[in-house]
């Protein structure tokens, strides 16, 4: 399957958490059977913030489903990228994931 990103201005919110907490720059990331998942401390990246960014990047990228859990008592934040056939190959290509 080919995905197609769609480009465009995306604010100030995607710049913040792309450079400081996008996920490449997680603290853990597990993988799925059809995804992965990307765990934040919420202590470093709020859930407003992360619901921002996933608002703006599902604008270019409509065929990722996102994910957002507050877990372990409001201990762990988890955004998790699911998707079609083909979706593991686009995550490792886009956030640079080492393929496990």
């Amino acid at each position: 399957m080919i995905f197609a990103v769609r480009i465009f201005g995306m604010g100030t919110t995607r710049m913040k958490l792309s450079k400081a907490s996008a996920p490449k720059s997680s603290e853990k990331m597990a993988t799925k059977q059809s995804g992965y998942e990307f765990q934040f401390s919420p202590s470093n990246v709020s859930v407003g913030d992360l619901a921002n960014w996933v608002v703006a990047e599902s604008k270019c990228c409509p065929f990722v489903d996102f994910h957002i859990d507050l877990e372990e008592g409001g201990r762990l934040l988890c955004l998790r990228f699911t998707g079609e056939e083909g979706i593991k190959e686009f995550i490792r290509s886009e956030f640079k994931v080492s393929a496990t």
